[in-house]
């Protein structure tokens, strides 16, 4: 990183420069997009970022294989046509610092950094009724006004390490994969503990194998993974796609559930059909035919899949069939075949030999579903009394998801009111991005939209078109306010629940429930009707001058529009 990005976190500001138009705290790619957008109008803005750099999740995650499970031609910004046809990835998948390469070229590009505070994690945000603004507190002394706060925090991005007992007594290394060292971490001659069997692992445990003397994985509950069949970028399908690119982008808004439509480097709509309405001929051709692409393309598979438990099992039993047939010791596939969740209520994982890490003779798998982990002790880690003694320990513990980096800024709104305490038992926020009680603050990436279930790019640059739209419409005066009341926000989330009713997400403990950490309500966190019907809900909500919200429209707005 230049020595001019790093020093944007070392100057403080000066006191002109305490009051802005839009304070955004996040700077991941939500949180970049929102931040051009209101340059483009020539507004005052400031955006916050805890780390020291930009990158969001990307800056974080860096343990070995990191790297994006949505295809890089799709995980990429669709804003600015010529920044889509200048940038060429390399992998299928890109990995971690590709994307680091791609958004700091973005800020570059788009000459975001003066706007930009790293290092400046914010700890607090206070809605003042008479002057209609927040204030905003971090970590570092700052205390700033703006007429509207927007909350980019990324939906996966609060991470803590267990609190095992003993954690303090092992005298090893302790790596946390979602805060990995900037610096090399290097595992040969050592013997290595692996805890935890989602994403983050499924990726790493495979570099870290080919590295440790020995390696222990401790497994609760064993996830479906694909194989990512990933590899250099086609060109040839680069090329197509970047000619097609505005059809190409139609289709993930418009003809998919998700925003993934790329099968076999084609773009490929959603199927609509049930998957116990076909042969099983048929059926088994699609997902022969999808196993071979490889990655997340069975989202846009049968329709049925995560609403019919029958169509659910097919699928299932057919990549548990797969998945055996990866791994040598049939007690060990045994022990990683998936059970007693229905596929896809969890997060699928996309894979580089993750199965067949396991054929490897300094690998062992050990389950703890059944008989959790005891403690920790200075040496390692203790199962049904036995210690495995090692030199390092990976924790792959997942994250506190959707709402866990909000519950750690302390959001005070109207009447004193907690955002943390409005939202106890459940998250509530008008389309995903309002909540009542909360003027002029909006979410990004946050609870009560899709981000869990649609492509995050795609829905991080409608929500920031959304909420610019919007802010065009109130303007910036000193009275412009927006808000949603408890009815409207009390029909968004009825509807959310009329569309999950039947739904096979609530038959797992995933972190699209909260059920992953301790003491977190079980709620459903995300909005299960696709992206093109969140699409036209927000449209409804901006119909009529924003009839469903209470508007207080500033001067120069009213002027502006002739209203």
């Amino acid at each position: 990183m230049s020595s001019v990005r790093s020093s944007q976190s070392q100057h403080p500001l000066s006191a002109d420069q305490q009051d802005f138009d839009v304070v955004i705290v996040g700077g991941g790619f939500a949180g970049l997009y929102m931040l051009h957008r209101i340059q483009q109008r020539g507004l005052r803005v400031r955006l916050y970022e805890a780390g020291s750099g930009i990158g969001g999740t990307w800056f974080w995650n860096r343990y070995p294989g990191a790297r994006v499970d949505v295809e890089s031609m799709e995980y990429s910004y669709s804003f600015d046509d010529a920044l889509q046809q200048e940038w060429s990835w390399t992998e299928r998948y890109a990995g971690q610092p590709e994307l680091m390469r791609y958004i700091n070229h973005c800020a570059d590009r788009f000459n975001l950094w003066p706007n930009i505070q790293l290092s400046s994690k914010v700890t607090a945000a206070d809605y003042n009724e008479s002057t209609r603004d927040w204030r905003v507190v971090t970590d570092g002394g700052d205390s700033v006004r703006a007429k509207y706060c927007i909350l980019a925090t990324g939906f996966l991005s609060s991470g803590d390490i267990p609190k095992f007992e003993g954690l303090e007594d092992y005298q090893g290394n302790t790596y946390l994969t979602s805060r990995w060292p900037h610096e090399e971490v290097d595992f040969s001659g050592q013997r290595v503990a692996v805890i935890g069997t989602g994403s983050s692992a499924v990726q790493s445990i495979p570099h870290i194998a080919e590295q440790a003397d020995n390696l222990v994985v401790f497994q609760r509950t064993p996830p479906f993974s694909i194989p990512a069949r990933n590899g250099p970028l086609d060109t040839e399908f680069e090329k197509r796609v970047k000619a097609m690119y505005p059809e190409w982008r139609r289709l993930q808004r418009e003809e998919s559930r998700g925003g993934f439509i790329a099968v076999n480097n084609e773009p490929t709509p959603a199927n609509d059909n049930s998957a116990i309405a076909v042969s099983e001929e048929e059926r088994l051709a699609d997902y022969e035919m999808r196993w071979q692409s490889g990655g997340l393309c069975y989202y846009s598979s049968y329709i049925d899949l995560l609403t019919n438990q029958q169509s659910n099992d097919t699928l299932a039993e057919f990549i548990r069939e797969k998945t055996r047939q990866r791994v040598n010791d049939p007690e060990v596939a045994e022990l990683l075949v998936p059970k007693g969740y229905p596929i896809m209520a969890k997060r699928l994982c996309a894979d580089t030999n993750y199965y067949e890490t396991y054929n490897r003779h300094n690998v062992q798998l050990v389950s703890i579903k059944d008989a959790p982990i005891e403690k920790l002790t200075a040496n390692g880690v203790v199962v049904r009394g036995e210690e495995y003694a090692v030199d390092s320990i990976v924790f792959a513990t997942g994250f506190d998801a959707v709402t866990g980096a909000i519950s750690r800024i302390n959001v005070t709104g109207s009447n004193g009111q907690d955002l943390n305490d409005y939202w106890t038992g459940a998250p509530r926020a008008y389309l995903g991005l309002l909540s009542a009680g909360f003027p002029n603050l909006f979410f990004l990436d946050g609870p009560c939209a899709n981000g869990a279930l649609v492509s995050p790019m795609l829905l991080s640059e409608y929500q920031v078109d959304w909420i610019d739209r919007c802010l065009e419409y109130v303007g910036f005066g000193d009275d412009a306010c927006v808000e949603v009341q408890p009815e409207p926000e009390a029909d968004w989330m009825q509807h959310m629940h009329d569309v999950s009713k039947g739904s096979l997400l609530y038959l797992a403990d995933s972190w699209y429930m909260g059920a992953n950490i301790p003491g977190k309500p079980r709620a459903l966190l995300s909005y299960l009707g696709g992206l093109e019907s969140y699409r036209r809900q927000c449209r409804a909500g901006e119909a009529n001058g924003y009839e469903k919200l209470t508007v207080t429209r500033s001067a120069e707005a009213t002027l502006a529009s002739g209203g």
